[in-house]
């Protein structure tokens, strides 16, 4: 579904990414690993068009794209579950799901009974402001946010970041399930080692913006893997 090759990425004359390559495929998980600073974030930002990428290339189900906006991403089928969760605070919880719209025809426009399956404190704060749920609350909302564009490739950096952890616990089985419906790829962007070890079908371990380790949960042992984030 998602394979990045060479991408190059800089932020004024500092580069950050060097020649990265990575491969997600539709039905599996492929987990961004490494410790502060090493450009996982980047990495992303480039994926969704949040930044433009300096160099390399970047396929979608097949397709190479060019150089595209969020927006235009958003509609070829990348979704984005950004590092702290940026909801819109101001609005509420259904209209917060509803800006996900923009993606789909108008024939589309409702919110699935699954969102509220998927994450049923959202059905209960359909009216509340966005701003007014907890840190966890909004993560789901984020999540569920991303979903409503149908995507074909969901991008989630840190998903667990500052969350509690029996809603870490939750948002790990919605990844399982999501993985299991095999429609879409997902790339996850974590630092909780055994929250991303559990999910991922694949690794991509990251050093000063550099690829020092990649391979399936089969090829790379959880020893070596530990021990190349670690470093």
């Amino acid at each position: 579904m998602l394979k990045v090759e060479n991408l190059t990425l800089h932020y004024g004359h500092s580069q950050i990414l060097h020649g990265v390559d990575l491969e997600a495929a539709t039905g599996e998980v492929t987990c961004v690993m490494g410790t502060n600073g090493v450009g996982k974030t980047s990495l992303i930002r480039a994926i969704s068009g949040r930044h433009n990428r300096s160099g390399g290339s970047v396929s979608l189900d097949g397709e190479t794209l060019g150089v595209l906006s969020p927006h235009q991403l958003a509609r070829k089928g990348v979704a984005l579950v950004p590092q702290g969760r940026e909801i819109f605070p101001l609005l509420t919880v259904r209209e917060n799901l509803e800006t996900g719209f923009s993606t789909l025809p108008k024939s589309d426009h409702a919110v699935p009974d699954e969102m509220f399956e998927l994450f049923p404190v959202l059905k209960e704060m359909q009216n509340r402001r966005g701003g007014d749920l907890s840190g966890g609350q909004q993560q789901q909302l984020a999540i569920a946010r991303a979903l409503i564009t149908r995507p074909k490739l969901l991008l989630m950096d840190e998903p667990t970041e500052g969350i509690q952890p029996n809603i870490i616990q939750m948002i790990g089985e919605v990844i399982k399930k999501l993985r299991a419906e095999g429609r879409m790829a997902i790339v996850l962007v974590e630092q909780y080692f055994d929250f991303a070890y559990d999910l991922a079908d694949r690794f991509t371990v990251l050093r000063r913006g550099e690829v020092i380790a990649a391979g399936t949960k089969a090829e790379i042992s959880r020893e070596a893997l530990l021990e190349s984030v670690s470093v």
